[in-house]
């Protein structure tokens, strides 16, 4: 291809992907930096669990360049060959390098591999025998260090790395090596991208949609952060795959698509890990009294401020809420989130256990690191008494409670990151006494049975919610008779109520509602002794919400 015809095809440079670049620079250097600095302090070996295979080429590519090192790669598939180097992301073809590489010779896209390699044991055999110094991407070559034969000789490779400075990088998920090769490696922390390199992304999507003039860009340079906001949590496959769908299903790339982007990273949250994702929203949430502790959250949401910042205040750590069943608990960290404006990610602790050893800490270290990634944000612990309850009982789970327990501690003293916690619980005997203590939490609340006034707001909400005009009501019979309900009892009340009036072809009124709400018992009535334990403990311990 001539030279003409390549300048055609390259487009025009503009501000968003200048500054693009320039942050993506700035990304890569920390780790790039930290990489370098494992390879030339002797660590023969260097693991980084990810699926982000790409992003790890991209930096080791950046790494060995800078120290005129060879990088070679090796798969099961293609065996051990020198790396030939990663062209810009491009999900239709169309950057300047992928043009070229089109118009290569199909040699010039696939580098000659060392013959006979793809079996483990002769790639390292190969790799012992090369005289130069090199960095070795080993992709999904743990699982092959079960047999006994690789894992010698990968171990003899590492004792010849350790004195020339060669490494060896694997990479995988998950990677899991056997006890003797432990000792010998040390771990890369790879962490989530972050909005640096996820503008990079947005610049390197929008240059592909208008080269082929596929999509109508409607998006200007001052709605690119609320995209990249958007794609905070997700990898740079993730988001440019994203971004693309959103682009292509309407032809146009606006800044409504934050919107379907949302959608589709709280599918991808749901369905990768333990935590459920809730998109900051302006909806209002229905929530009955609590008084005290809006006004707390009014005067912490200052700690956020660029005010508390320059006079060095670290924003609010967070607040465990205790209290019975269904008396809002659950909706308080939903409406906390919608009146900071936030997202809400609930962390599932049914799903955060795992059979394997070692995974369960895994899981919820991945649980905070997608956090930290998309912070400010509100993490929504619900229940936290099953996840780390276990730490004052017997070590039936192996201690595993007590290991989540310290983790959770130790994160929330040295977090950095604009992360609010919302715990909530509702047996206060399983509780680590640690947790309980001033210091761990911002304040601990204590969330009661309904007063008067706050059963008689929870009603209006519920018969307003199903259509039911609630001044057609006798309100003060109806409240009086929920007095020890809680929210949820008073929710299920109306709705069985509307069930019985449809049976009988009835419209509701005041009297099947009584008739209902006599034929509940409450567990005010059924768990009368737990509550009054509850009750004269929170009140030496913890502030009620009202």
């Amino acid at each position: 291809m001539s030279d003409a015809v390549i300048a055609i095809a390259r487009p025009a440079v503009s501000a968003l992907e200048v500054k693009s670049m320039q942050l993506s620079q700035t990304a890569l250097s920390a780790s790039v930096h930290e990489l370098q600095t494992l390879i030339m302090s002797f660590h023969p070996a260097i693991v980084i669990e990810t699926v982000e295979e790409e992003r790890v080429q991209t930096l080791l590519h950046e790494a060995t360049q800078d120290m005129k090192m060879q990088l070679l790669e090796w798969s099961l598939t293609q065996g051990l060959a020198r790396s030939h180097g990663v062209t810009s992301h491009d999900p239709f073809g169309t950057s300047e390098n992928r043009w070229v590489d089109e118009c290569a010779p199909p040699s010039a896209h696939k580098p000659a591999a060392f013959e006979d390699t793809t079996e483990p044991l002769k790639a390292l055999k190969q790799m012992q025998d090369i005289s130069f110094k090199a960095v070795f991407l080993l992709k999904d070559f743990a699982r092959h260090l079960e047999d006994a034969e690789v894992a010698r000789q990968f171990r003899e490779v590492l004792q010849l790395f350790a004195q020339s400075r060669s490494a060896i990088v694997l990479t995988g998920d998950p990677i899991k090596l056997p006890p003797e090769i432990l000792h010998d490696v040390v771990y890369f922390d790879l962490k989530l991208p972050g909005r640096d390199e996820l503008h990079q992304v947005v610049a390197d999507v929008i240059r592909s949609l208008r080269v082929k003039n596929r999509v109508s860009i409607e998006l200007q340079d001052a709605d690119v952060p609320a995209l990249v906001q958007a794609l905070t949590g997700m990898t740079l496959k993730q988001a440019r795959q994203v971004i693309a769908y959103a682009a292509l299903e309407d032809g146009k790339l606006t800044l409504q698509d934050v919107g379907r982007i949302l959608q589709r990273k709280a599918q991808v949250i749901r369905e990768g890990g333990v935590l459920e994702y809730f998109p900051a929203s302006d909806a209002p949430v229905d929530l009955g009294g609590f008084n005290g502790l809006k006004q707390w959250l009014a005067q912490a949401r200052v700690g956020f401020s660029p005010q508390a910042k320059a006079l060095n205040l670290k924003p609010p750590k967070g607040i465990l809420i205790v209290g019975i069943q269904g008396c809002g608990k659950s909706l308080a960290a939903k409406a906390i989130a919608r009146a900071w404006k936030m997202p809400l990610l609930k962390l599932d602790t049914s799903r955060l256990y795992d059979k394997y050893v070692g995974e369960s800490e895994k899981n919820f270290r991945q649980a905070i690191a997608l956090a930290e990634s998309m912070a400010p944000t509100i993490l929504w612990i619900d229940e936290i008494e099953k996840a780390m309850g276990g730490s004052t009982s017997s070590d039936a789970d192996g201690g595993l409670s007590r290991r989540l327990f310290g983790s959770f501690l130790t994160w929330m003293q040295e977090k950095s990151q604009e992360i609010f916690v919302v715990a909530t619980a509702n047996d206060l005997s399983q509780l680590p006494p640690e947790l309980l203590r001033k210091g761990r939490f911002d304040e601990l609340f204590f969330v009661d049975l309904p007063n008067e006034a706050e059963r008689t707001t929870i009603l209006q909400i519920h018969l307003a919610r199903h259509r039911q005009a609630p001044q057609q009501f006798d309100l003060a019979a109806l409240v009086q008779a929920i007095d020890g309900f809680s929210g949820a009892e008073i929710e299920q009340a109306v709705i069985a109520a509307l069930y019985r009036a449809l049976y009988l072809q009835k419209p509701l009124d005041t009297a099947i509602l009584l008739e209902t709400i006599k034929a509940t018992i409450p567990l005010s009535v059924s768990r009368r002794e737990d509550l009054q334990k509850l009750r004269a403990i929170a009140e030496e311990r913890f502030v009620n919400v009202r």
